[in-house]
């Protein structure tokens, strides 16, 4: 199978705009590819997941990724998948936010001896001069046909800034930036970034004439990815201090039984031989591929150490209702009223809940359970000084604990 095909064996793929010139480029490893990624966080987060998890099995393929920080489309951003204009920051942190992607994406991507690039387009978008940039940019776009495209067509109603109306030109501007550079002739992204893809690959055309457009390639990622990065409480980081490691195995652990294989199949790096069997699995075997999947997955961000240690954690967790690495939440004197504090606190200011009013919701329906008593009335309130070392367990449904401690 060659590397192509194993792309599109496990799901990698949707579209691509020229399929058997990337096939050559790939398979032989003379692919120059970027994926663009906007620093709007200090940490990279499981929606990401799958863009990195292709460039490490491309590089592993002979290939060289670039790594595209967005510092200069971020102050822009991207309208993209938004009902509303992103905040603005600051140049200041865009730049811390570029330097923690930097360290985590080392986890992936081997950057030593060119074998990978990581660039800023900060370097070359901020230095652009605003008239120049209309004469020989903004003359190649269609502003009617930019308007058919997904990303604008959804904020008309409420309103697209020209600001943000200038991000599919700001991108546009980085494939062709990225081809002069460092001969960078392929594009990787999700749906949302496809017409931008395309008005890559057309400026280039137009500026750089025919023979450099017949170089520059587009391949749609399966934007099951970026699903996978979304959560009812928003995002599971990278970043151990935002999420532990332990809950980054109970995230994987917990997928839909729907998704396991497929995620085993986009985001590992186990031989597709093994698994297929696994796809006919079923019951309590998908409970041991959802291990595999969460062991293999902190494994890969966090380390060996770290995946064992989540593993072990959990399972505890599961037979006795304890756990060495729970995460756990300390009490503070603004939790406690007269020396005890009241189980909607303890469930809100751990975390388990995002208010309180669906802390409320999760006692009255029976979903809530305290060192394995269930609570089923909303005033129960636990004294402060019958907390021991241990803490208390508190369980939210089946797969969600707080260790709480003073």
């Amino acid at each position: 199978m060659t590397v192509y095909d194993e792309l599109v064996a496990r799901g990698l793929i949707a579209q691509v705009t020229d399929e058997e010139e990337i096939k050559e480029l790939i398979n032989t490893g003379k692919a120059t590819f970027y994926i663009g990624f906007d620093p709007t966080a200090d940490s990279l987060h499981v929606g990401h997941f799958m863009a990195l998890c292709l460039m490490k099995r491309l590089q592993m393929a002979g290939n060289r990724p670039i790594a595209l920080i967005g510092g200069g489309t971020a102050m822009i951003g991207d309208p993209s998948g938004r009902t509303d204009m992103r905040q603005m920051m600051t140049p200041e942190t865009i730049q811390h936010n570029c330097d923690c992607f930097k360290e985590q994406m080392s986890r992936f991507i081997d950057f030593s001896d060119g074998k990978a690039l990581m660039v800023n387009n900060a370097d070359w978008l901020l230095g652009l001069n605003y008239i120049e940039l209309l004469r020989d940019v903004g003359a190649h776009f269609s502003v009617n046909r930019m308007l058919t495209a997904e990303c604008y067509k959804q904020r008309m109603e409420k309103g697209l800034s020209f600001l943000e109306f200038n991000y599919m030109i700001m991108q546009s501007y980085d494939f062709m930036a990225l081809f002069e550079k460092y001969g960078c002739n392929l594009q990787f992204g999700g749906d949302d970034q496809w017409s931008n893809m395309l008005g890559g690959t057309e400026l280039i055309r137009r500026k750089l004439g025919k023979d450099a457009y017949a170089m520059t390639i587009n391949l749609l990622l399966n934007s099951e990815g970026k699903k996978m990065g979304k959560t009812q409480k928003g995002a599971v980081w990278l970043d151990p201090n935002k999420t532990t490691p332990f809950e980054f195995y109970q995230y994987w652990r917990n997928v839909d039984d729907a998704d396991v294989i497929k995620c085993i199949k986009m985001l590992t790096f186990i031989p597709l031989s093994e698994i297929e069997p696994m796809e006919s699995w079923e019951g309590s075997e998908l409970n041991k591929a959802k291990e595999i999947l969460a062991y293999e997955l902190t494994k890969l961000v966090h380390g060996e150490k770290e995946a064992a240690a989540a593993q072990e954690s959990a399972r505890a967790l599961f037979s006795s209702g304890s756990a060495a690495n729970m995460p756990e939440y300390a009490l503070t004197d603004e939790d406690i009223v007269d020396g005890r504090v009241d189980i909607l606190t303890l469930l809100y200011v751990s975390g388990l809940v995002p208010s309180k009013s669906e802390a409320r919701r999760a006692v009255q329906q029976g979903g809530v359970s305290v060192d394995g008593e269930k609570v089923t009335d909303i005033k129960t309130a636990f004294p402060v000084s019958s907390i021991g070392g241990d803490g208390l367990v508190v369980k939210k449904g089946k797969k969600n604990f707080r260790r709480i401690t003073v």
